[in-house]
């Protein structure tokens, strides 16, 4: 015949209570917690929350876009002149200077970098090896940035504002 386990446990010492079962509580403890799942539920309930306070932002207009990209590189002189009446190529055409040749580069480079980043897809850019006059398109925005005696030399403002084209 096989011995019977006893029912309950024989009754420890002092000593012996107290270093075993500190010792063999913690791990049991955190294997419980893990097994028992209130760690699983307080984590379920962190991402529900974090799902329902965020929302999805609204996409900036790209003519912000372009607009606060030339002021955070300090372009010279921009303007952005309404073409609608004119043309279907573009529906705003940006006009903007950079003191060198360098900086018309970087400004470029820092629209189209940012363009970018708030997800709109630019259709080309023209002009950047060089460096005097850079356009890159964006589908609704048409952005030049040129030197300032290029600038002055091809008017662009008078062409499109005055209708100097009648």
């Amino acid at each position: 015949m096989t011995a019977k386990r006893p029912t309950k446990r024989p009754i420890a010492t002092r000593k012996t209570a107290a270093a075993k079962p500190k010792a063999a509580a913690k791990p049991v403890t955190k294997t419980r917690a893990s097994a028992a799942g209130p760690r699983t539920a307080k984590t379920a309930a962190r991402k529900s929350a974090s799902k329902k306070t965020a929302r999805p932002q609204p996409k900036p207009v790209l003519q912000q876009v372009v607009l606060a990209a030339l002021a955070d590189m300090k372009a010279v002189d921009v303007r952005a002149i309404d073409v609608r009446v004119f043309t279907d190529i573009t529906d705003t055409m940006v006009v903007a200077s950079g003191t060198s040749d360098r900086h018309v580069k970087s400004i470029a480079d820092r629209v189209l970098q940012r363009c970018k980043e708030a997800g709109f897809r630019p259709f080309g850019m023209e002009g950047e090896r060089d460096g005097e006059w850079v356009l890159l398109d964006l589908q609704d925005v048409v952005l030049h940035v040129m030197l300032p005696r290029v600038r002055q030399f091809y008017a662009l403002e008078k062409l499109w504002e005055g209708g100097a084209a009648a």
